[in-house]
């Protein structure tokens, strides 16, 4: 977060330029440096209580989380062959059309599989 101190001796277009980095308005008159000080403060602690008010960007509901755990048991796990298969496609190597097709949708869905587990544990913290 920004002190008064280092933003102070900061210029007006340095100021606007952080602003605008962020993709925040100044408060007030933007000919003024205070409307931008004000604004660079302020917006990092106004984000967090939006947060915690459940505005904007909001936490998923317990029976959401459960869902996402819900879709990876779903998925099971690949079998020994599936994840060779895998590893050699990650490699490089590919069939030729149509079984090419296939291999695509096995390692697509295994990388969906590993985000989903990201996605987890992400939300778990």
């Amino acid at each position: 977060m920004f002190t008064r101190s280092e933003l102070e001796i900061k210029t007006i277009a340095e100021l606007r330029d952080l602003c605008r980095r962020y993709g925040i308005k100044p408060t007030g008159n933007a000919g003024y440096k205070v409307s931008y000080i004000t604004s660079l403060m302020a917006f990092p602690a106004i984000a967090l209580h939006q947060l915690q008010e459940g505005k904007g960007l909001r936490k998923l509901t317990f029976e959401a989380f459960q869902n996402i755990g819900v879709a990876l048991d779903q998925m099971n796990s690949p079998t020994d062959e599936q994840a060779a298969l895998i590893k050699l496609t990650m490699e490089g190597k590919r069939y030729k059309a149509p079984q090419r097709r296939e291999q695509e949708k096995l390692l697509n869905l295994y990388k969906a599989k590993l985000k989903l587990e990201e996605v987890l544990e992400l939300l778990g913290e």
